[in-house]
């Protein structure tokens, strides 16, 4: 009587923990999808974060770049749980196909998911040269589940599966090329289509050298919609008065050593008085907060788009 062979621990719980791994993903790209579209400030402890969802790479064809994400991880929670499903004795044939379908299918999943998070560490370390944990979080993910749904069954046919990895990646390296082949220098394209067209009144002007005066500074990155508001709501004169600090690296004279030791965790952030505030803030908050004296007979008297 021939021993039944055991099978390997790796190959009965890697879709369980391929699950969880890719459920975790989807909440977390979910979660910066609504974030992105609601124009809300990700909750992060380094400003990276915010300068990488803001920054051009952080959108294709019109939608945030987190959306595909989260496709791309709730297709692979699909995909690794659909044989467990099926549980009956009699379908134990629907579940076999099932599991030879979806682990290709997990496997080429894994595989541009691992090709494209490569690329995107490239971006970060040489093009947007800042450190955002979510990106390195679903880095780590897609390498994870790249290794499970490698080794995470036995392989017949082993040709088959290089020549599908080779196919995949070259596929998702050339389209992912020719995505972000027009966003060859960001800083250039998106400062240069920047223009703050609101004018400023005699208030906003004296404002803003108030808030000089009294040291308040202003943190963002010109790749942030807020920021522009922020700045069209002073006007064209006064904007330039009042401190501003660029934390996007490839910003013109970027300090993004001053906005990492401040601990700013999303733009604009106003410091006063030693103090951080978040989020847009109106002439009048502005001038509450620093005990502005002067006129606030201000022009612009609503933030822009609101």
């Amino acid at each position: 009587m021939k021993r039944r062979r055991s099978i390997p621990w790796v190959h009965r719980f890697s879709r369980p923990i391929m699950i969880g791994i890719a459920t975790i993903g989807a909440v977390g790209t979910g979660y910066l999808t609504v974030t992105k579209l609601t124009q809300g400030t990700a909750i992060c402890p380094i400003s990276g974060c915010d300068v990488v969802l803001s920054s051009p790479y952080a959108t294709v064809f019109g939608l945030p770049l987190t959306l595909f994400g989260f496709l791309a991880y709730a297709s692979m929670v699909a995909f690794a749980i659909a044989p467990l499903l099926v549980n009956s004795a009699d379908k134990k044939n629907l579940r076999t196909n099932l599991e030879n379908w979806t682990g290709l299918l997990l496997f080429a999943g894994a595989t541009a998911m691992l090709v494209f998070s490569g690329y995107l560490m490239y971006l970060l370390a040489f093009v947007i040269k800042v450190v955002c944990i979510y990106c390195v979080a679903s880095a780590l993910f897609s390498t994870s589940l790249f290794v499970l749904a490698l080794i995470g069954r036995e392989w017949e046919d082993v040709g088959q599966l290089i020549f599908t990895g080779i196919m995949v990646g070259m596929l998702v390296l050339v389209s992912t090329l020719g995505v972000y082949a027009s966003v060859n220098n960001p800083r250039a394209a998106t400062q240069s289509d920047f223009v703050i067209t609101t004018s400023s009144g005699a208030s906003e002007i004296a404002l803003a050298q108030h808030l000089k005066q009294v040291g308040a500074k202003m943190y963002g990155a010109f790749t942030c919609s807020h920021c522009q508001n922020q700045k069209r709501l002073f006007g064209k004169e006064a904007a330039s008065q009042f401190d501003y600090i660029e934390c996007n690296p490839e910003g013109k004279k970027a300090r993004p050593d001053l906005c990492q030791s401040a601990n700013i965790q999303g733009f604009p952030t106003w410091e006063i008085n030693s103090k951080f505030y978040p989020g847009e803030k109106s002439l009048q908050e502005l001038a509450d907060l620093t005990s502005y004296q002067g006129s606030r007979n201000f022009q612009n008297t609503t933030l822009p788009g609101y």
